[in-house]
């Protein structure tokens, strides 16, 4: 009966403990992101990865992510944007250094794509939809988690994936946009064509 109670009393501290794990949502560090299917929403975590959150934020207020195609969607593992080009060879030009953490990557982690070079992060992320994987652990820049809408994530159009998962027509981020910052305004209507005058 005692041993019981020990179990009991060892499974209610680590519940806070476990719950702890992750920093408090703050708006200044939640992404929100619109699908044509609903919002997303991701916590990022400048406690992991400040250099990349910082890179993010700016790239998100410059409005570098509206439009952009999930270019690679592995049904059941993950999917992949952030190259305006659409190719998956494309970013900014600007590369940021591995920042790796302890933090294992769980289904909803948004981790930072990257080349053969380890320190090749860019534009690039991935969310992962696969349950665990830890042989990113480490490997890659884990900087936020998905807190609203990951199956949304899930129901992306997926790729091929005997071509690694590149998808024809793919699905895309309508805007991105920091849960504190006021909304963009919608871009300005294109000028109508003048009629031709009757004949």
């Amino acid at each position: 009966m005692l041993s019981r109670l020990l179990i009991l009393l060892c499974l209610v501290l680590a519940v806070p403990m476990a719950g702890a794990a992750r920093p408090p949502a703050n708006p200044d560090d939640t992404l929100v992101m619109e699908l044509k299917s609903g919002t997303v929403l991701i916590q990022m975590r400048p406690d992991l990865a400040p250099i990349h959150v910082a890179r993010i934020k700016q790239l998100v207020r410059r409005g570098f992510y509206d439009g952009v195609a999930f270019h690679r969607v592995v049904a059941g593992f993950m999917a992949q944007t952030g190259d305006r080009s659409g190719t998956g060879r494309g970013g900014t030009g600007r590369w940021l250094e591995l920042e790796p953490s302890k933090e294992p990557h769980v289904r909803g982690a948004v981790s930072m794509a990257r080349g053969m070079n380890r320190n090749s992060g860019d534009s690039q992320f991935f969310i992962l939809t696969s349950a665990q994987d830890p042989s990113l652990d480490g490997n890659y820049t884990l900087w936020g988690h998905v807190t609203k809408g990951l199956e949304l994530i899930d129901r992306l159009k997926a790729g091929d994936k005997k071509k690694d998962g590149y998808v024809k027509e793919p699905d895309r981020i309508l805007s991105m946009r920091i849960q504190s910052d006021p909304p963009r305004p919608p871009p300005p209507a294109a000028p109508a064509k003048p009629q031709a005058p009757p004949k």
